[in-house]
């Protein structure tokens, strides 16, 4: 695997020869690394084309919430994928102290939220109204839940309020928190089987979509302030009380110092823009195809020069 991996970067690499760049900065670029797979490969991909412009990338693992801190403060250069649902408010703190900057939007729509494949809305036909969930909550009960349904959250550290909706709307569920994404596919492939309802969440773009069709579950709508201001939302005592933005933004996040240390490598940052279907793509590479991260991003770059090319400042 490591070697097809090389090979295929340094196919990637060559075809990028005739641009002739010179490198800025010989510092490492710091790209962070989270824990689902899209964020992950193009993560991989952006730092081969940073490359193959002759800078030195590094990688870091780092926590979804926290690095918006840390790109603020310098350790790392960039963010690649900033979810509105699940990071917006940790990327406008950040904003509002300073360091970090919107370095544009990808043209993709974003969805994060409660979802269901379709064969539970069999069992539930009133879906997807919230309303309607919450009166069929027996049928997601589990014995670690009792007699309340169970919501599979994301991970901890995703920070989905899943807890608070649940008090805020006084439904009859209890969420349990998925370890990885991974574990989240597993679970709805598991329930396949047999038709078994679940309720999980989920978003998009990612490759589940394509493999599971289901839909979103229609809270209250998004409104501005709901997870700052009691009175926002139908429950005037408390946050968390409507659903997440229906058509969210993806933007990337740059470190203000970026522009001036590594003046090309951010040009290109600023022409990056991935659609909905590239990015589902790239997750499918490794959820599905089982390919390694680093191999994924080469062959997405080997089977995309068009598209990746004319992002590239020479």
């Amino acid at each position: 695997m490591k070697k097809l991996t090389t090979a295929l970067t340094a196919g990637v690499l060559a075809t990028a020869g005739s641009f002739a760049f010179a490198a800025d900065s010989s510092d490492p670029i710091v790209i962070p690394i989270h824990n689902w797979s899209s964020q992950i490969v193009m993560s991989h991909a952006v730092g081969q084309i940073f490359e193959s412009m002759g800078n030195n990338v590094e990688y870091v693992t780092t926590d979804s919430q926290a690095v918006y801190e840390s790109v603020r403060l310098g350790d790392v250069t960039l963010e690649l994928e900033v979810w509105e649902g699940a990071f917006g408010a940790s990327f406008r703190a950040a904003l509002e102290k300073g360091g970090l900057h919107d370095a544009g939007d990808h043209n993709a729509v974003t969805r994060e939220d409660w979802w269901y494949p379709m064969w539970t809305k069999d069992a539930c036909p009133g879906l997807p109204s919230w309303e309607a969930l919450n009166d069929c909550a027996a049928l997601f009960a589990t014995p670690e839940t009792g007699d309340k349904g169970m919501y599979l959250d994301g991970p901890v550290d995703w920070l989905k309020h899943g807890q608070e909706r649940v008090a805020a709307l006084g439904m009859n569920f209890q969420v349990v928190n998925a370890g990885s994404a991974a574990a989240l596919w597993a679970h709805i492939a598991s329930a396949e089987a047999d038709k078994k309802p679940i309720v999980v969440f989920n978003w998009t773009p990612n490759f589940a979509e394509a493999v599971w069709p289901g839909e979103f579950v229609e809270f209250p709508k998004w409104e501005d302030g709901c997870d700052k201001d009691p009175a926002v939302g139908p429950n005037p005592e408390a946050l968390y009380d409507c659903g997440n933005p229906a058509e969210g933004y993806l933007k990337k996040a740059a470190w203000d110092g970026m522009k001036d240390k590594w003046p090309a490598a951010y040009d290109t940052l600023t022409k990056i823009s991935f659609t909905n279907p590239q990015i589902a793509e790239m997750a499918k590479f490794v959820d599905t195809d089982e390919m390694e991260p680093e191999e994924a991003a080469s062959r997405w770059l080997e089977e995309n020069e068009d598209v990746w090319k004319a992002w590239v400042s020479m």
